[in-house]
This record gives structure tokens, C-alpha cells and sequence, in this order.
């Protein structure tokens, strides 16, 4: 059975970093693996990406969340599902979780309203295991100064209580499912984080 995994956290967390080593180790065990990342992976992700991640265009958080959920939509449906069918795993760099987490818990939208636009994007896609990659922000946001991200810094510059509000939001989604959640702390080194977030993937793949 192909997994589909995810990986959520902060700005500055390492998500990009693990999502490469995860790759490269389920390729070294001869399993074919796709990596994604939200927005992106289709042409309209990777356009709204732009808009989506450019502080210089303005968007009200409602129509934030509408395109992170179109975005998804057309990801779930034309990518990740065809490749789990086909039997290849999936590794994405941000879910669902994240836009519940950023739009809801962040920014102060109704969290049942950012829950039924991912209800509706997702299509009833639930990950396999999802990998909270939590570290202290001095930590976290030290690593994103200077750091150039494509299309723009939208949320990387917003207000520390935002970040803190963020954090706090996806260790409470984490704590209401444990059985999908697993907490790595992301300061430890990048090898050890690995470490600890393969022997949770072994074991889904023994399964």
C-alpha cells in the first residue's frame, strides 16, 4: 500500500530539508516516492503559489484561504490520488492541517468555515501519518532571516503573536489525533529528526 505523508509546522521548522531526506531514503530502499509541496505540484498551484506567497499583493484572509483551497483541490485531484493508485508514495510539504492552522487559528477565521473549504478540497484524503516538526521560534525564526523564499514572504514577516498562534494551533490539532500525529523536535540536528521520523515510516511500511 502506498503511504501518503505529511509534513506541517511552522516557518523555519526544517519541513523542506525532511522532506528531501524521507525521499532519498525511500528511494535507497528501491520504493518509488513523489514529493510535493502546497501550494504547487499542478500549473494552477504553482501560479497561485505566487500570488499566494507575494506580500506585494494584497488578498483578504478570506480569499486566502479560497486559493489555498483551489489549490489543493486540483493537487488532490489530478496528482496525489492518481500516484497513490499507482502505488507510489506521496510526500508533501504542507496539508489541509496547515491552511486549518494559518487561516484559522492565525489569521482568526471561523475555523468551521476552513474546515469545510478543506473538507472539499481534500475529497476525503487523509494522510497516512503527519510529522509536526515543533521547535522553539527564537529558534525557528532566527533560521528564516535573510532567507530568500520563492514568490515572497507573506507569512515569515507577520507578527511573532501570529507565530504564536500558529505553533499553538498545530499542537492542538496534533494532541486531538494522536494516532495520525507525530511531535519531532525540530532542534535537534537534521539527521536525528530524520532518524526518528524513519523508524515511524518503517513501521507504517511493515504494516
Amino acid at each position: 500500500m502506498a503511504l501518503f505523508i505529511t509534513f506541517e509546522g511552522g516557518e523555519g521548522t526544517g519541513k523542506t530539508t525532511q522532506v528531501r531526506l524521507l525521499v532519498d531514503r525511500l528511494g535507497q530502499t528501491g520504493r518509488t516516492v513523489l514529493a510535493l509541496r502546497e501550494p504547487g505540484g499542478t500549473p494552477l498551484g504553482d501560479y497561485l503559489r505566487t500570488w499566494l506567497k507575494a506580500e506585494d499583493q494584497p488578498l483578504t484572509f478570506e480569499a486566502e484561504l479560497l486559493l489555498f483551497a483551489a489549490a489543493r483541490a486540483e493537487l488532490v485531484r489530478t496528482v496525489i490520488k492518481p500516484t497513490l493508485a499507482s502505488g507510489t508514495h506521496v510526500v508533501l510539504d504542507r496539508y489541509a492541517d496547515s491552511t486549518t492552522v494559518y487561516q484559522g487559528y492565525g489569521r482568526g477565521l471561523p475555523v468551521a468555515h476552513v474546515r469545510a473549504a478543506n473538507d472539499v478540497a481534500s475529497a476525503g484524503l487523509i494522510p497516512d501519518v503527519t510529522f509536526l516538526l515543533d521547535a522553539p521560534l527564537n529558534v525557528t525564526l532566527d533560521r528564516t532571516l535573510g532567507r530568500e523564499e520563492d514568490g515572497g514572504r507573506r507569512f515569515e514577516d507577520e507578527a511573532l503573536t501570529f507565530h504564536r498562534r500558529v505553533k499553538a494551533g498545530f499542537r492542538r490539532l496534533a494532541k486531538r489525533n494522536p494516532e495520525r500525529w507525530m511531535t519531532v523536535d525540530a532542534a535537534e540536528k537534521a539527521d536525528v529528526v530524520h532518524e526518528t521520523i524513519w523508524e515511524r515510516v518503517q513501521g507504517l511500511l511493515a504494516t
